[in-house]
This record gives structure tokens, sequence and C-alpha cells, in this order.
């Protein structure tokens, strides 16, 4: 791990993560520009029992989605979305996002991207292996790589100790976005922000503890 470092905490199923993701692209391009290097870590937003969506459940996500594509602008496809039967369990994309992290760190951003567009817009469910074996494809990883270490028994605990080690930062919400300098931590937003707002907040932690 980097002694600096900023370090993106998500859900790639989490509606605000996804309307994140063009503030997520201009920290990423700050942060380029200073050669600080940006990671994530997956927190795991609904596993278990809370995977399971009734009606009402299901009416309060999609007016939680209407919320998040009214504040940030981003496209959502309602009209497919959750649909019956639909179990919302967001340790499989979790998961292959670690996989990804492990297998081509430079690919990651994208697949996450990637996973998010597929999941709010073209209504693909990142919740099938085979679907998310199809999207690491698709931003250029090896299908056999990627499917080895996603079935792996080690990934599944590696996914559970991230999900925990999150869960230990008292973080209660995504996105979060973590600026670390040696082992020390500033958070630079915890629940989604314009990038107005965190510009300021980015460049006062670069200029203090980046060496460019």
């Amino acid at each position: 791990m980097h002694s600096t470092q900023l370090i993106y905490i998500l859900d790639p199923m989490c509606s605000w993560c996804w309307g994140f993701n063009p503030v997520l692209q201009q920290v990423l391009e700050q942060a380029q520009a200073a050669k600080v290097p940006v990671t994530l870590r997956v927190g795991g937003l609904r596993t278990g029992q809370q995977a399971v969506l009734d009606a009402s459940k299901r009416h309060y996500i999609l007016q939680h989605w209407r919320t998040v594509a009214a504040t940030t602008g981003q496209p959502f496809n309602f009209d497919t979305a959750l649909p019956s039967g639909f179990l919302y369990d967001t340790e499989p994309a979790c998961r292959a996002l670690v996989v990804a992290r492990q297998l081509d760190h430079q690919r990651l951003f994208a697949f996450l991207e990637l996973l998010q567009q597929s999941f709010y817009q073209a209504g693909r469910d990142i919740t099938q292996p085979y679907v998310l074996r199809e999207l690491a494809v698709a931003v250029g990883y090896d299908s056999q790589a990627f499917c080895t270490l996603f079935d792996a028994a080690q990934t599944c605990e590696d996914t559970q100790a991230e999900f925990a080690w999150v869960s230990h930062l008292a973080v209660r919400g995504f996105p979060t976005l973590l600026a670390q300098h040696q082992q020390q931590y500033a958070l630079i937003t915890n629940g989604y922000q314009p990038y107005a707002a965190l510009q300021p907040l980015l460049d006062r932690w670069i200029s203090t503890n980046a060496t460019i």
C-alpha cells in the first residue's frame, strides 16, 4: 500500500456512487496530474437478508434513485430496474472489483464505470458471475484469469475482510473519499459532493502531503 494515496470507498451498486462518477473522473485527473495514486476499497452495501427485495423496498430504492438522478444528472433506466425476483446482493460485484484490482489496477476504474453503467443504464444483472466476466473482458481483463480468481475461496475471504476494514473505519455511507499520508487518514468527503466542493480540499491536501 502506498504511503500517500487517495482511497475511494464505494459499492458499485450504490446509486450515490453512480451519481458521483463524473466527480470521480475529475478527482482522478487531479490526482494523476499531482502524481498521487488512487485506489478503491469496497464496502458491501447489501448482502444476505438485506438483498431480498419486497415491493415496498423496491419502491423505496427507486425513489432513492430518482433523487440521485435529480441531484447529480446521472442517467438511470427506471423502466426495467429491479425486476421481480431480483436479489440485490452487491457482494459479487464488489468481489469482481477486488479481483480486477489484483489483476490490473490500470483497468480498475474503467471496469468500475462499466459495471455502474451496465447496472443503472443498461439494466444488466451484475450480481451474475457471467455478466461480471463479460464486462471484465470488455475492458481488457483475461477471461480465465478473472474467473479463476473470482471463484477462489481466498478472494471471497479477502472481500469479506475488506467489508470489515471499511466498517472498522466507521464509514457510514458511500461514496467516501479518504486521503492517506503515512498512517494518517483525512476525510475528503463522506457522501456525494460536487467537484467544486472537493477541489480546494484536495488542492490543500496535495500541496501539504504529496511529493510531485
